[in-house]
């Protein structure tokens, strides 16, 4: 049986590689089937029903490259902004949230601003039944939003305290007796999961989900220095025996960076390398501190980057070299990392985030424009998903996942008819424009709230249940009590004088 067609009408529509005014976009079921001007499109389809309008822009679903669903964020939780390794330990003060509802405030802030495929790279932790059961509240939460997601769980299992093989105990012997008695109360060092038993729960649930027109379960290690080898190598073992992905955190911080020639002899980029890490099916979140060999290695083996320079900026972490990772070929995305410049949430203002912060003062240097930004958000995020022949673009064959952003606020009160489209929407563009959006066909954000739950009583629940929860001193007074300490490890350090190529990272 012949889906019904759908049109999808706009005054602009984003096509891969022109803006169609006037245009519109057949759909079938699930998938774009025509692409034309809207009089064409009309006329092939007389009989279709119609979403959108002259004053709308159509543009492919954005692609959120790496995402952390925090639903109520860290600022409303009394979490400050911090230097990544010192803003990690202060994390544990937080009030924990009902998983479910977390993820589908998340998910409604991601549609909202036109995402409609995210990366979401979550922890576990506890008992093996704890982590089936946060695994399940997760994914049901998605299935029920209708986004399209990578869920990408992993665990710590080392470097709970500072980076380093072995360097916890070393750390934990400069407290006072007193605090260090503290810190293994409130937060031990042994992990309730098992390097095993995760691998477990993850596999079975790629497995589950291989099917799924929208979920996809990844691995997702948070990091080299909290897996350590062996655990690194038995996640690429499994990720390719099931045909799935591998996200981690890499070279966010200025530490993290550090880390490679003082514990590996080499860069952390070439450690992965020489682990067999470092693939299609790999990306890394972050990679602020990428040196030009590095690249070279990225390239070489096509691993991907989550650039996210909203949280980079927040978390002191830098200035990411995206200009040298689009000219050597890099495949990028754009990520929000659940820790936006402004904590809204938006995508639109992380396009010109990334635009912006990558304009060189240097007359002869080449900068992206608008159009690469756009790219990087929709194209190459689908590429780092292993998708790029399913989303991130408006073309026949490809899935309708489309966003439709009311113009009327854009183009008031004037606009000239040469006005560039794309320029137009990437200047303009605020979450709070985006009207409808389609993912694999099905309407789930309609008059900017979602269709398939009830966002303000997700609001409701979260907030109540937040309220009976104590506030955890423990662990507030503990962060500050350990704060000076780890300023004064990671300052010991010894910091070699900055290449220029890695100096103009640092630079924001």
């Amino acid at each position: 049986m012949t889906a019904e067609i759908q049109l999808v009408r706009g005054r602009w529509v984003f096509a891969y590689d022109e803006v169609i005014s006037d245009g519109a976009i057949a759909v079938e079921g699930d998938t774009i089937v025509d692409v034309g001007s809207w009089h064409e499109v009309q006329e092939r389809y007389p009989d279709a029903s119609v979403i959108g309008s002259s004053y709308h822009a159509v543009i492919p679903g954005l692609v959120n490259a790496h995402h952390h669903s925090n639903g109520v964020p860290n600022s409303l939780l009394g979490i400050e902004d911090d230097l990544l390794e010192l803003w990690l330990y202060s994390r544990n003060a937080k009030r924990s949230q009902d998983s479910k509802l977390r993820t589908l405030l998340s998910a409604a802030y991601l549609l909202k601003t036109g995402v409609t495929s995210v990366v979401d790279v979550a922890s576990l932790g506890g008992s093996v039944a704890d982590s089936h059961q946060e695994m399940q509240s997760c994914l049901s939460a998605y299935d029920q939003a209708g986004i399209r997601v990578a869920f990408t769980p992993g665990v710590r299992h080392e470097s709970l305290l500072v980076h380093g093989k072995g360097q916890d105990e070393a750390f934990l012997a400069t407290l006072p007796i007193e605090l260090q008695q503290k810190v293994m109360s409130l937060t031990p060092l042994v992990q309730g999961l098992s390097l095993a038993e995760s691998l477990e729960i993850v596999s079975d649930a790629v497995k589950h989900y291989q099917s799924h027109a929208l979920l996809d379960v990844w691995f997702g290690p948070p990091g080299p220095q909290w897996v350590g080898d062996d655990g690194l190598l038995k996640i690429v073992e499994a990720a390719n025996q099931l045909n799935t992905h591998v996200q981690t955190h890499a070279l966010e911080s200025f530490y993290e960076k550090e880390m490679g020639p003082k514990f590996y002899g080499k860069s952390v980029i070439a450690h992965l390398h020489e682990l067999g890490m470092l693939s299609p099916q790999f990306s890394l979140a972050h990679g602020v501190w990428v040196s030009e060999a590095d690249i070279e290695l990225l390239v070489e083996t096509g691993a991907a980057v989550s650039h996210n320079p909203s949280s980079n900026l927040r978390l002191r972490a830098g200035v990411a070299p995206l200009n040298a990772l689009l000219a050597e070929g890099v495949t990028v995305g754009l990520g929000m990392d659940g820790t936006t410049l402004n904590d809204d949430e938006d995508m639109f203002t992380e396009m010109r985030l990334a635009a912006r912060l990558q304009r060189s003062p240097q007359i002869e240097d080449s900068v992206p424009t608008f159009e690469e930004i756009f790219q990087i958000a929709t194209v190459g995020g689908a590429r780092l998903m292993g998708k790029e022949h399913q989303i991130g673009k408006i073309a026949p064959g490809y899935k309708a996942d489309l966003v439709l952003v009311n113009c009327e606020c854009l183009t008031w009160p004037w606009i000239a008819p040469e006005a560039d489209p794309m320029s137009v929407v990437m200047m303009r563009a605020r979450q709070s424009d985006v009207d409808t959006v389609m993912v694999n066909g099905e309407i789930v954000l309609e008059e900017g709230s979602p269709t398939k739950f009830d966002l303000v009583e997700v609001g409701q629940l979260l907030a109540e249940r937040l309220a009976t929860q104590p506030d955890r001193l423990d662990y507030r007074a503990l962060a500050r009590a350990i704060r000076p300490h780890m300023v004064r490890w990671y300052g010991s350090w010894p910091v070699p004088e900055l290449s220029p190529f890695l100096m103009s990272n640092s630079r924001g």
